[in-house]
């Protein structure tokens, strides 16, 4: 069974409630030709389940391709929508943790822009607030460790734009690292030729929401990828992990 999911490992599920620890180089939705992690989860969840006819699954957020981390699912409409709505009232605590090129000399921080999507292309800009589009983006960063060159931050995201972290990072001179698209030089991973199977330095760590249908919290952490240790940009405390 394990097989039809690949690297998406479920960190917990519990009635319609599901969260998984996403690989990087992988879409979250795409067409149904197309793998996803939404597909591979349909696929796991009809055979384990033996459901004759189609799987609702809903997927409140999503990680970008290259990204990897915590994600949350719902397995029907009630939930879903629950779900939904701790997203849209800012009700949802995310951390992400980010490897940066360059030094950032603040302990502790904010970053505030307007931003957009670019029209008919796969990235957004900075703008001026009162440019067509534009939506304010803010998030809360907290040095974590510095190396000689790079520097590995704690995100909070207040708001959720599209590329947010890797465009206000990039836009700043800290590209996150292996992110080509916004500036960064530097590989991270394995180097794959086609470049939608990339990975960037950037991970959901941390998602405490709450459960839609139980009256509890759930707390998830997911684990680094190998690729973090492999590029030596590991935090040496072991309690961080």
């Amino acid at each position: 069974m394990d097989n039809l999911l690949g690297e998406v490992r479920i960190l917990y599920e519990q009635g319609p409630c599901l969260l998984i620890n996403k690989p990087g180089g992988l879409l979250t939705q795409a067409p149904p030709h197309i793998d996803s992690v939404e597909m591979r989860l349909k696929k796991f969840i009809r055979i384990r389940d033996e459901k004759p006819g189609r799987v609702y699954l809903a997927v409140p957020h999503r990680l970008d391709r290259p990204v990897t981390g915590v994600m949350v699912f719902a397995l029907h409409q009630r939930a879903a929508k629950r779900i939904s709505n701790q997203f849209e009232q800012r009700l949802v605590e995310k951390e992400y943790w980010a490897c940066v090129e360059g030094t950032v000399e603040e302990e502790e921080g904010s970053f505030v822009d307007f931003m957009r999507k670019v029209p008919g292309e796969a990235r957004s800009e900075i703008c001026e607030a009162s440019s067509e589009q534009a939506k304010q983006a803010v998030l809360h960063y907290r040095v974590l460790k510095r190396t000689k060159s790079k520097t590995w931050l704690s995100i909070q995201l207040e708001t959720g734009r599209t590329h947010q972290i890797r465009l206000q990072c990039g836009s700043r001179g800290y590209p996150i690292i292996g992110d080509a698209l916004y500036g960064s030089t530097l590989r991270f991973g394995e180097h794959h030729e086609d470049e939608r199977r990339r990975c960037i330095a950037l991970h959901s760590r941390r998602l405490k929401i709450r459960h839609p249908m139980v009256d509890q919290y759930l707390d998830m952490t997911a684990q680094l990828p190998e690729t973090w240790a492999a590029a030596k940009i590991l935090i040496s405390d072991a309690s961080q992990e």
